[in-house]
């Protein structure tokens, strides 16, 4: 709860009380439009909101290294990273799921068959296949080539993606929490039969990533289990939470929450899980849906 009050003279008089709200903030495609931006309008959101006294945590499916200075610079509580499994407050780790190191090789051994680039996705860098840089970096200049007007806004938000990969590194680890692969001629459907046993397998939440491209994950660990333990840490109710989202990773924190809002921008199926649907990223959706529930 916070307690707002005005000076009169000597007197502080209480002008008004806000229960306090813990918000969860997806990134890519919720908090940053399709150039890897953040609409000035969420920005501002979010600083209200935390100047309103409410709890502002990122809930994305990037790892912590992802999370790029331009993001970080608005201000949050912490962070529920790698899609659940991955939690700070502040600046404390509380929670650290790893992939067994033989379920990595698995996967390396598979993808490295199937000339599937991917990177392995760690707190502090993601690991490269061979390729994969190189890959990402022609994805990037094809999109600057096409959106020649958006080339500053696309250097800010997507480059950055390159600057955290690691190459010329052993890809048999045992602090990877998820793993991210470009789209390929192997459905992801076949890659979701490979690793059925092993794997959470989602398409991805990055469009440029391409057709078949997707995310691995702990079996049983996403969003809502993340929110769930952060929850518990915190020591807050669940009735006091509200939740944004556009992709499938979004889901189980969206029907989870207590107002589990969808993007304008998000999948159908978000929408059909979420109690709300707000406006798109780039029509201040984000700031829209604060100021409806009253969170500025």
């Amino acid at each position: 709860m916070s307690l707002f009050f005005t000076k009169n003279e000597n007197t502080l008089i209480l002008v008004g009380v806000i229960m306090q709200k813990i918000i969860f903030m997806d990134v890519d495609g919720t908090l940053v439009n399709d150039h890897g931006v953040i609409p000035e309008s969420a920005r501002l959101a979010v600083r209200k909101a935390r100047e309103n006294g409410h709890l502002v945590y990122l809930c994305t499916g990037r790892s912590k290294a992802e999370l790029f200075s331009h993001i970080v610079e608005v201000g949050f509580d912490g962070s529920i990273c790698a899609a659940g499994g991955y939690i700070e407050v502040e600046e404390e780790i509380i929670l650290h799921q790893r992939v067994k190191k033989e379920d990595i090789q698995h996967l390396v051994e598979f993808f490295n068959k199937h000339k599937i680039d991917f990177f392995l996705e760690t707190h502090g860098g993601n690991i490269a296949s061979r390729n994969c840089k190189t890959r990402l970096r022609t994805i990037i200049n094809y999109l600057i080539m096409e959106n020649a007007e958006a080339k500053a806004a696309i250097e800010k938000g997507i480059e950055p993606f390159i600057d955290v990969l690691i190459e010329e590194e052993d890809l048999i680890r045992e602090d990877i929490n998820k793993i991210s692969f470009l789209g390929s001629d192997l459905s992801i459907e076949m890659i979701s039969q490979e690793f059925a046993s092993k794997f959470t397998v989602i398409p991805s939440t990055v469009s440029m990533f391409g057709p078949n491209s997707g995310e691995l994950s702990i079996p049983g660990v996403n969003k809502a289990t993340g929110i769930e333990f952060l929850l518990s840490h915190l020591n807050i109710k669940k009735e006091h939470t509200f939740g944004y989202g556009d992709g499938y990773n979004d889901i189980e924190m969206l029907e989870f929450v207590q107002h589990g809002i969808a993007m304008g921008n998000a999948k159908d199926a978000v929408k059909n899980a979420a109690n709300d649907i707000t406006d798109t990223h780039d029509e201040d959706g984000i700031y829209n849906s604060f100021k409806k529930y009253g969170l500025i």
